[in-house]
């Protein structure tokens, strides 16, 4: 049995696109994995730790090697639970909005969180960075309220897909299965309910194989 953990990272619930597209995926997923564990990571909903303070001083003192004072440790415990929760899991699902360009600010938090030296990647003078979350793929949904796509004119403000292919990569992702409806504003209700179709067909299909 296998664990597939979804990352949401709209808060609008059943008004999101990204989450309506996570939806087909999960329930094409679940055909073909009836015995997989799914697990909701809502993003808006959870406790994050904030990364600042002595949480930022656990991090120096891992990448100093040195050990960790006693508020440090207490601090690095809940950052901790956030990484092994991710950790735990066998494959990935995010589902994300454009914001400005790029990714909510609670997925940038969560991501500053989990993305942690001798956890999520390594390095060393010789071999550099490594990824330490190996042979387990990911699917994203991206959802954007005009288009930034090939021929669009617009690639170059696309900050989002960029990003995460960058970071996933960073922790050791080869598997990433993009899945992208847009736009979702600018071209009228006509045009979204389209792409939101054509999205769930390939949200569909993805999931039952993944």
């Amino acid at each position: 049995m296998s664990k597939l953990l979804h990352i949401q990272a709209s808060p609008r619930k059943d008004r999101s696109h990204s989450r309506a597209i996570a939806a087909a995926f999960i329930e094409a997923y679940k055909k073909a994995n009836p015995s997989d564990e799914i697990v909701p990571v809502n993003l808006f909903d959870m406790d994050l730790p904030a990364f600042d303070g002595l949480a930022v001083q656990a991090k120096y003192a891992i990448l100093h090697g040195k050990d960790h004072s006693g508020e440090e440790q207490l601090a690095w415990q809940a950052i901790e639970a956030i990484i092994e929760q991710f950790r735990s899991a066998d494959k990935y699902l995010f589902s994300i909005p454009m914001w400005n360009f790029s990714i909510p600010y609670r997925l940038k938090q969560y991501l500053d969180v989990i993305i942690q030296p001798g956890y999520t990647f390594s390095f060393s003078p010789e071999e550099g960075y490594k990824g330490l979350v190996l042979n387990r793929p990911a699917a994203v949904v991206y959802s954007r309220g005009g288009a930034y796509g090939k021929g669009t004119g617009a690639p170059g403000f696309d900050k989002q897909e960029p990003y995460m292919a960058q970071i996933l990569g960073f922790m050791g992702f080869t598997s990433i299965s993009s899945i992208v409806i847009e736009p979702t504003l600018a071209a009228g209700p006509d045009a979204a309910a389209a792409c939101r179709e054509a999205a769930i067909a390939e949200a569909t299909e993805i999931g039952s194989g993944f």
